[in-house]
């Protein structure tokens, strides 16, 4: 599949897993992302992550959680993506009680359509590892705002201050 660049990026249209609680109870969907956004007729923050319960992944979906209503105002519904499964997922939305939605990318088929695997240096040693970015979509499909290789820290603030700005 040919990637495309972040000015050319859509929603990609072939279906993803995805969980969310509610009312208490997990809801898990098998969704495409294109269909999502007519439905909601809300824009969509996509951002990816990568593994549930590590510090700066948690810091960062707590963060979205605490300012969910403030980017629902702003017309935005937020989904984070990593390459844990669902159970590992739902572990991640009970023990910090997380309000948002997660995909599940176990295959990286959607990583790969956003290109954020890249060789990373760890421990001295190089490993391909998901690379924390966001893409955000306004309600018609259109992306509006890129960024790669973000630090986790204050970084929903940063978004939530831009798209207040536009």
């Amino acid at each position: 599949m040919a990637k495309p660049t972040d000015e050319a990026l859509a929603l990609p249209d072939f279906n993803v897993a995805m969980v969310r609680k509610l009312n208490g109870q997990f809801i898990e969907d098998s969704i495409n992302l294109k269909d999502f956004l007519q439905h909601t007729h809300k824009g969509v923050i996509l951002y990816f992550y990568p593994k549930d319960n590590t510090a700066g992944c948690t810091t960062q979906a707590t963060d979205f959680t605490q300012m969910l209503n403030e980017f629902d105002q702003l017309g935005y519904d937020i989904i984070g993506v990593s390459r844990d499964s669902i159970d590992s997922h739902k572990k991640f939305i009970d023990q910090h009680h997380l309000q948002i939605r997660l995909i599940s990318d176990t295959d990286e088929r959607l990583c790969q359509y956003f290109d954020v695997i890249k060789e990373k240096n760890m421990y001295g040693k190089k490993v391909l590892g998901l690379v924390r970015s966001t893409f955000v979509f306004d309600k018609h499909g259109t992306l509006t705002h890129a960024q790669r290789n973000l630090r986790a820290k204050d970084y929903t603030q940063r978004l939530l201050q831009i798209l207040s700005e536009t």
